[in-house]
């Protein structure tokens, strides 16, 4: 009975800490065989230990180009949407115009919408206009799709801001743009960089959208998804591997500089 009643007490923990499990094992596959050395084309059954894969990463034709043409994409993703979707919640929520509503309700159209009707609406609007499919096609696609998460993100942050703290700037004699720069946009901040994070991870990771939209241009998701038709190499686990820990490294390190400030604000 004592086993049971913990059981029942610590419930959420445990269930929280099984979901978590079941969504690192992916990761940790991944992560276990990119040391691999298989005897076939395909990756999918453990041989061999071997740090060949890791001391060549680029040793697979085309990988690093694609994973650059990747990087490249979502970087500039992130910096439009980040931009547009900020000044867009930055209105939504500081303004009132007419239509206000609808546009608050159509904001979250793409994010509930299936992605392939998505692409296939951005690819017949790209032909309509004659565009020629590309790295700008998946570009202006990539930041639209990407501009409804930041806008939400950023909404969020906004909404929940003291309008206080700015009339108190404005009482010390601060302009419109000290204002912003010292007040406003520190407090928005964190909204914006959990939007551009955001940004960043689902335009890296798309493969739908870009699949449709993209032309000639080979992505790293679809150099993926090309290389599991013929051979996964192990260079793939390994980039997946690093970015992985890239990531988990930033989220420690965010958590770690806000604990400091944290305590530094506290007083003595």
């Amino acid at each position: 009975m004592s086993v049971l009643r913990w059981i029942r007490r610590n419930l959420v923990v445990i269930a929280g800490l099984l979901t978590l499990a079941y969504m690192i094992l992916p990761n940790i596959v991944v992560m276990v065989f990119s040391f691999n050395n298989p005897k076939g084309r395909f990756n999918y059954a453990w041989q061999e230990f071997s740090l060949d894969a890791w001391k060549d990463p680029c040793g697979v034709a085309d990988l690093c180009g694609s994973l650059s043409l990747s990087l490249q994409i979502a970087a500039w993703a992130t910096v439009g949407a980040t931009a547009l979707g900020t000044m867009i919640a930055f209105a939504l929520v500081r303004y009132r115009f007419r239509a206000r509503g609808a546009i608050n309700s159509l904001i979250f159209l793409p994010m509930a919408m299936p992605e392939v009707v998505m692409a296939a609406s951005l690819l017949t609007l790209f032909l309509n206009m004659g565009a020629e499919l590309g790295f700008w096609t998946v570009l202006i696609a990539h930041i639209m799709f990407c501009l409804s998460f930041v806008v939400t993100a950023v909404k969020a942050r906004v909404m929940s801001m003291d309008p206080r703290l700015e009339e108190a700037a404005r009482d010390l004699y601060a302009g419109p743009v000290q204002t912003f720069l010292r007040v406003t946009l520190p407090i928005a901040a964190p909204g914006i960089a959990a939007g551009a994070l955001l940004a960043f991870a689902l335009s890296f990771d798309d493969f739908i959208i870009t699949n449709f939209n993209a032309g000639s241009t080979v992505t790293f998701p679809m150099f993926v998804w090309g290389s599991a038709q013929r051979g996964t190499p192990v260079q793939i686990n390994v980039i997946g591997t690093a970015m992985f820990v890239i990531a988990v490294l930033m989220v420690l390190g965010g958590q770690l500089i806000a604990s400091r400030r944290k305590n530094n604000a506290q007083p003595q």
